[in-house]
């Protein structure tokens, strides 16, 4: 496991963000650590979930691999399609729930970077921009249907990506994955200063013991997880 000084990778330069789509930011950079340490080339199928811009997924297909994109967010999907088009790579951009686009197909490699952060309520927003980062009370109801859907998606030998806050707990992500047949561990963390919404909900997460009075600053891991 490595602390990532999030420098070192460059993503797309020029990005079209329609309003409220997520704009990549500490976690996305994280995860374009990781993914660069993977092997990619022209045989290489890759499944990005939570496009945004499609940062990501032009990162992967910048490197040769073929790329299929989902987000539930139109606008997600209209600012990656023009992305692509804007950077001349080919993407796949798919629009709706992940799992339900992707049913029946397998990827060498699956790439997260889903909604995380805590929120009132047990249930994922439908609209708005929060759509990108509010998963419920623990911050984890699409963290678990990753891990509970991700090796019927996963060719033999094919690897899970997933960055989210230590917040929501890397162990409880990591026993997920290996009762859905996955092995997994954290291979990178960083440590950055909270944004504005979690600094919105502080009182509500000192509420729910997710955080102290005195934190101002979120771990964030990435997991690798192999598809044996």
């Amino acid at each position: 496991m490595s602390s990532t000084a999030l420098t070192s990778v460059t993503l797309p330069g020029r990005l079209v963000a329609l309003p409220g789509v997520y704009r990549p930011q500490a976690d996305t950079h994280l995860l374009a650590e990781v993914l660069a340490g993977e092997d990619l080339g022209p045989r290489t199928s890759v499944l990005e979930i939570g496009t945004g811009t499609g940062a990501l997924a032009l990162h992967a297909a910048r490197r040769g691999a073929t790329v299929t994109a989902v987000d539930v967010s139109w606008a997600a999907v209209a600012s990656a399609r023009m992305n692509a088009l804007l950077h001349r790579l080919p993407l796949r951009v798919l629009h709706g729930d992940f799992a339900a686009r992707t049913t029946g197909q397998r990827f060498d490699l699956i790439v997260a970077n889903p909604p995380y952060v805590p929120a009132p309520g047990g249930r994922l927003p439908s609209r708005g921009p929060q759509r990108a980062w509010d998963a419920g009370p623990d911050g984890r109801l699409v963290i678990d249907r990753i891990c509970a859907t991700a090796s019927a998606r996963l060719r033999p030998g094919g690897a899970l990506l997933m960055v989210h806050s230590g917040m929501c707990g890397a162990e409880a992500t990591l026993d997920r994955l290996t009762a859905a047949g996955l092995s997994g561990q954290v291979t990178a963390t960083a440590c950055v200063p909270w944004g504005p919404v979690l600094r919105s909900r502080r009182v509500w997460l000192e509420r729910q013991g997710l955080a102290s009075g005195a934190e101002e600053r979120e771990e964030l891991v990435v997991i690798r997880a192999r598809n044996p």
